[in-house]
């Protein structure tokens, strides 16, 4: 299991690599601007030798002519190469983000719908904000800052040796003990870092629910009680940032004492030789000014190594979603479905989900045009059983055929071009009423986009709004009330003209008036298509051809209602729990 973790991860860091290798002349010219900046810091370093001794020893005048433009035209080098090793390296960093958030997205889109019931919303919007962030601070920060540091180690090494190679190698003994603290802490930091990180996720999972159920949260008073928990979570996150924070910080700190003994054995040695006569003020300045520009460099590794760590923990996490593979599988020689009125066909259909069986032996034959009612129990497997049509999930055993063509020989995106869903709960977007109607049918222009929103019965409440079609709806359809909101899901539906319809208790959350309205929007909806009505209030399904009884994943009963009735079987059990309650 670990060789097979350490195979994963070393191709995970590949692929990053690739992204980076991608933008190959960028990084070249970023590296040459780098060896630009390093050129110019040892120059200083160096200069400082022949200023001091021109200025306290010499006393020549031409010194203070000549340096000052050295020094001037170094530092505009260092300016304009810095400047342009941030740009190409952040335009890397940004676009190798780019890259990956899309590329994560796209994936995450065609997942199955049973990774999203395993996922919390919260915690993949962590994965494409937080996660990929910290893999961009990796890529252009501490990628920049190493190759920029690396040059100025070698050019200021160069410095050191070349004016007193002996005691240059006493400068760097210091520099093998320095690198322990990086590689120690560093395995610790990304442990914490990866613990950071689901905190944040799980925060962010914690804050979609919370602020999205609001109204729940206010309705029973647990305000309080969600304040708490929220309180506990930023506590764990606190934690885990503060390991970080040691983690980070005591390798910075370890060097600094280091670097300190450095300069105090370099102090007291040139210290000795300026005062024997055998070294200057000019040589003693212009080497102390090179070690302690040397050691600011090698002190970044540190802080080059956390960026490092969390960003190989990111990786890990996002890799994690982009590596998970989906059990809806196209065939390589898939076919398309022509859009014609559909019979649908469900032969010894069984289901699992996990070790739960939820589905067993579904046999179900439904005609072109056929309206067939699904009624049952809560939990006895309708809406799955309709989840299956469009392959949100796949048969365990048994196979679903539309027109004799099991779904799994057909292309994923012709058989849901073949289906319209209504569903319970309303799922509108945060746009415009135009674009919310032609969702499933973009290239419809605005005359059939009324002409669908005539026929849910949604076009009277459409010019009440302030831009009328080009209403923006806010957050869910936030803005409109529940009975309009279903309506514009039926214009949709009908907007998409799909030859097999599934109603999904499409108005079992309404009040009596929107009920009204939306059933007749349905009824122009179901007109000539093959449809499946998942109802829970019996009284609206008298328009069905065929009522289908469902309980414990099996079908027990099957026909129209009177026969149903007449058998007194539990079709009739139903009927009278509902006649019962309605009575009370």
């Amino acid at each position: 299991m670990n060789t097979e973790t350490r195979i994963v991860l070393k191709n995970r860091h590949k692929q990053i690599l690739e992204l980076i290798k991608d933008n190959r002349l960028r990084l070249a010219v970023a590296m040459v601007c780098s060896l630009a900046v390093a050129a110019g810091d040892s120059l200083l370093a160096y200069l400082v030798k022949p200023i001091l001794n021109g200025i306290f020893i010499a006393n020549d005048s031409q010194v203070l002519i000549i340096y000052p433009v050295y020094i001037i035209l170094i530092f505009f080098i260092r300016g304009g190469g810095q400047y342009c090793v941030d740009y190409f390296m952040n335009y890397v960093g940004q676009g190798i983000i780019r890259k990956l958030r899309d590329q994560l997205y796209a994936h995450i889109q065609t997942l199955p719908l049973a990774f999203f019931q395993r996922e919390k919303t919260g915690v993949l919007m962590s994965r494409i904000t937080n996660d990929v962030n910290l893999i961009k601070t990796m890529v252009s920060s501490a990628v920049t800052s190493s190759i920029r540091d690396l040059f100025k180690i070698i050019g200021l090494t160069c410095v050191i040796f070349y004016m007193d190679w002996q005691l240059a190698l006493i400068a760097m003994v210091i520099l093998p003990i320095a690198f322990f603290p990086i590689v120690i802490f560093g395995r610790r930091l990304r442990r914490t870092a990866t613990g950071c990180q689901q905190s944040m996720a799980e925060m962010s999972a914690f804050l979609h629910e919370t602020l999205a159920g609001n109204k729940i949260v206010k309705a029973f008073s647990r305000e309080q009680y969600e304040i708490r928990r929220f309180f506990a979570k930023t506590r764990r996150l606190f934690r885990f940032e503060m390991k970080s924070v040691r983690n980070r910080s005591l390798p910075s700190s370890l060097m600094e004492i280091l670097a300190g003994l450095g300069i105090a054995a370099i102090l007291w040695y040139k210290g000795f030789q300026i005062m024997s006569g055998s070294s200057t003020l000019g040589d003693f300045g212009a080497f102390i000014t090179a070690v302690l520009m040397l050691y600011e460099p090698v002190k970044k590794l540190s802080r080059l190594n956390n960026a490092l760590q969390e960003g190989l923990a990111a990786t890990d996490r996002v890799f994690d979603v982009l590596e998970t593979a989906s059990d809806i599988t196209e065939a390589p020689d898939g076919r398309q479905i022509a859009t014609v009125p559909h019979c649908v066909r469900f032969h010894d259909v069984h289901f699992t989900y996990g070790d739960k069986p939820v589905l067993t032996g579904i046999n179900l034959n439904v005609q072109a045009g056929e309206i067939v009612a699904l009624v049952g129990m809560s939990g006895g497997g309708k809406t799955t059983l309709v989840n299956l049509i469009p392959r949100f999930f796949d048969v365990t055993q048994g196979q679903i055929a539309i027109d004799g063509l099991d779904i799994r020989d057909a292309t994923l995106a012709s058989l849901r071009s073949q289906i319209a869903i209504v569903t319970q709960e309303p799922i509108l977007f945060d746009d415009t009423i135009r674009n919310n109607i032609a969702y499933g049918n973009a290239d419809a222009d605005e005359a059939a986009i009324l002409d669908a929103a005539r026929s849910a019965y949604a076009h009277e409440f459409i010019q009440r709004t302030p831009k009328g079609l080009d209403t923006t709806i806010g957050e869910l359809g936030s803005r409109l009330s529940g009975g309009e909101k279903q309506r514009l899901c039926v214009a949709r539906a009908l907007l998409k003209d799909a030859p097999i319809l599934i109603l999904d208790e499409a108005t079992s959350s309404l009040d009596s008036e929107s009920e009204k309205w939306v059933q007749k929007a349905l009824e122009n909806l179901m007109r000539g298509r093959t449809t499946f009505v998942i109802a829970h209030r019996l009284a609206t399904i008298g328009h069905a051809d065929r009522i289908v009884v469902i309980a414990d994943g099996r079908i027990v009963e099957e026909g129209r209602h009177g026969d149903l009735i007449r058998r007194r079987g539990e079709y009739f059990k139903l009927y009278q729990m509902q006649f019962e309650a309605n009575a009370i």
